[in-house]
């Protein structure tokens, strides 16, 4: 089972301008922190779910979050149908916005559509994409190995997703490093995992990857040797090639310039007249 969740963000500093004043039900609960905090720092987030399993929505749960400075200062939640606060501040506006019967009818209608909107974008969401694998080699800073392999895969969707390293096809745990999955921005993910290791004489290494766009767990194997030898093998062949042409142009200077020479008969007199 795959939670989904629809979120709207929302970040308040420390003013807030008059066209905002009715977008959200918590503003008016900002507005007073901001202006009263006895804090150096004046910061607001508030931030939306729309949170469900279902593909049609009977499971679908709103809930509403208020920061203020990185503290969780109160929850509207559907399930629970009511405001709760978790500091002073807080439990003081939400007794307010309980015996609001305004405010809690417009959390009901945005419960409501939270609910309405699920199947419109349930079937895009069930749609999946093929992660781009790519398995490569990298420096090992400040390692006690030599070696250091990168698994990454990029651009795949839904979020969930599994990166497996294998040593001569057993899964391994030892100094492996994974990092969380990364958004794009654009409902894509990207993930990547490390593997230091020191080479040894026929050990074969893979990262094998599942994901619920492929139809089976996909490996991929690494292979140093073959493309070493071959990035051995042109370089050598290029500096060669630019030696045997920096040889023939040379050589091709010499004849040019031997030719144009040329050759002066000269009689020397080794006892002149006048000293015999």
């Amino acid at each position: 089972m795959i939670l989904y969740t629809l979120y709207s963000t929302m970040t308040l500093y420390s003013y807030l301008p008059d066209s905002m004043s009715h977008t959200h039900s918590f503003l008016p609960f900002f507005v007073l922190l901001l202006v009263f905090s006895t804090e150096g720092a004046l910061f607001g987030y508030y931030v939306a779910h729309c949170q469900f399993t279902s593909p049609d929505g009977h499971d679908a749960m709103y809930v509403e979050q208020f920061y203020f400075n990185k503290v969780l200062e109160g929850q509207y939640n559907s399930s629970v149908g009511k405001v709760v606060g978790y500091t002073k501040n807080g439990i003081e506006f939400a007794d307010k916005l309980n015996g609001d019967q305004g405010f809690m009818k417009h959390e009901v209608w945005k419960s409501n559509l939270c609910k309405r909107n699920v199947p419109l974008i349930y079937d895009e969401l069930q749609n999946s994409v093929e992660p781009y694998v790519w398995l490569r080699s990298v420096d090992a800073a400040d390692s006690r190995h030599p070696s250091m392999l990168v698994c990454s895969a990029y651009n795949f969707y839904p979020k969930q997703i599994k990166l497996t390293w294998l040593r001569d096809g057993k899964q391994t745990t030892t100094d492996v490093t994974s990092i969380e999955e990364l958004p794009n921005g654009n409902w894509l993910y990207q993930i990547h995992s490390y593997l230091e290791y020191t080479p040894t004489p026929e050990e074969k290494i893979s990262c094998m990857v599942e994901h619920a766009s492929l139809m089976k767990p996909l490996i991929y194997d690494w292979e140093p040797s073959p493309d070493s030898g071959r990035d051995k093998i042109a370089v050598g062949a290029a500096g060669l090639l630019l030696g045997l042409v920096f040889s023939f142009a040379g050589l091709i200077y010499y004849k040019k310039k031997s030719s144009g020479r040329v050759m002066v008969s000269t009689t020397e007199v080794l006892y002149p007249d006048d000293t015999l």
